[in-house]
């Protein structure tokens, strides 16, 4: 079943730590053999394999991939940014990335559990889907009467056809998965309490929004904006325009901003070097870094270290 590794990438530092560590990010790490961004289980069996992980004692975490379960029978509580929501048979729970969660103790919760990655999902259908993945989503989904039953044989039959791979050529069963996983999505996007189809100026604000998220959980490693396009399922030219309509000069500026504030935290208050930096950053090297960091501010890091250093030892002139 699924594992998921506590200790993913992006918590990896390569300096001191800076105040009170926040809620781990984890990264998708499905079982070996599993192709492609996608796992499909049940709460039943992830409870099972999974021991007393993550709710014993409770941890907060956030996770790069969406979280998706069906309650079939019984009851699930689980926390999403700090409120607990109480997931009844015939609704569904669904968790965006980035969002901090924790897992409450087992219960007789019973359902299908689907975990993929937004990347698995094709251009076309990540635009459709745009107002159902934006981070202000409500987490809890009632589909219609007329849709309930659809919606859980369709996901009963990706759980079906995610265990059994081998009886398929590889690139046919991923893309049984992958349709069977964007029917339903689309299905469920179009339920009572789901987002309302928007117009394209609401649009571009909400996908402003999830480029925000996504940027937050993969500046590090992710530095241009078609990177962000593929991710969101749209243009760049798209992207840049949410960008602008947000008041920002662009999405190229939005990413060197996030990394810029990254760099002078870690410069400053933390006491990283600028080599540490550089790597946390995934610069190719440090001299590269230094040219970013002099263009955005004018200053090299080790004078941006001294003055922050200068402005901590004197209260008066802040930080």
């Amino acid at each position: 079943m699924m594992v998921i590794d506590g200790q993913s990438a992006a918590d990896e530092t390569t300096g001191p730590a800076e105040g009170p560590a926040p809620a781990p990010l984890y990264g998708f790490q499905p079982p070996a053999g599993t192709p492609y961004s996608l796992e499909v289980t049940t709460i039943e069996d992830f409870h099972a394999d999974h021991d007393d992980w993550p709710w014993n004692p409770p941890r907060p975490g956030r996770a790069t991939f969406h979280y998706l379960i069906l309650v079939t029978s019984g009851v699930l509580k689980h926390d999403v940014d700090h409120i607990t929501h109480t997931v009844t048979p015939g609704k569904w729970l669904w968790v965006r990335p980035g969002h901090t969660q924790c897992w409450h103790p087992p219960s007789t919760a019973t359902g299908p559990f689907i975990l993929f990655e937004p990347d698995v999902l094709d251009a076309g259908t990540a635009r459709l889907l745009t107002p159902a993945t934006a981070h202000d989503a409500p987490a809890v989904l009632t589909p219609h009467p007329d849709d309930a039953p659809w919606a859980e044989r369709t996901a009963h039959q990706l759980l079906d056809e995610h265990r059994a791979l081998g009886r398929r050529p590889l690139d046919l069963h991923h893309a049984l998965r992958r349709n069977l996983l964007q029917a339903l999505l689309l299905r469920l996007a179009h339920s009572p309490g789901a987002p309302a189809t928007l117009s394209p100026t609401t649009r571009r604000a909400a996908l402003h929004q999830r480029f925000l998220d996504a940027l937050e959980l993969h500046f590090r490693e992710r530095h241009h904006v078609d990177d962000y396009a593929r991710l969101l399922g749209c243009s760049v030219r798209t992207l840049t325009r949410a960008a602008q309509d947000a008041g920002r000069p662009g999405a190229r500026q939005v990413i060197d901003e996030r990394r810029l504030l990254e760099a002078r935290r870690l410069l400053g208050p933390a006491g990283w070097t600028a080599r540490a930096v550089a790597a946390h950053l995934n610069f190719p090297d440090p001299a590269d870094f230094g040219r970013f960091f002099r263009h955005h501010t004018g200053i090299t890091p080790a004078a941006w270290a001294v003055q922050a250093e200068h402005r901590k030892s004197s209260p008066s002139l802040g930080l």
